[in-house]
């Protein structure tokens, strides 16, 4: 069984024990959070009806919320007028144990 679940702004497919990341959320390490979920597959049976969905929920608890993505540099440069600039980025990120999917 697995569900398509939207989580921070992206949709995720996940299952009972699979460890996500997401979008910085406002819960804090050990507290459960629960996902909206927009498509369940359990064997041959998919349910996708909205009256259906609003019974499932999918439960996850906060592994640690203080993650960081990737860096990500960012170079602009013009040319001819030594104009040049040079920025990193590191996304906050939360990490989410999936516990259940009900």
């Amino acid at each position: 069984m697995y569900a398509i679940v939207k989580a921070g702004g992206h949709q995720e497919k996940v299952e009972v024990g699979d460890t996500i990341l997401v979008n910085r959320l406002a819960a804090k390490k050990g507290e459960t959070v629960e996902f909206p979920v927009a498509l369940v597959v359990d064997g041959s049976k998919v349910t996708i009806a909205a009256a259906d969905l609003a019974k499932i929920s999918v439960k996850g608890e906060v592994v640690d919320d203080e993650a960081k993505g990737p860096k990500i540099r960012i170079q602009k440069f013009k040319n001819k007028t030594g104009v040049a600039r040079r920025k990193g980025h590191r996304q906050k990120l939360s990490i989410v144990k999936i516990t259940e999917i009900a």
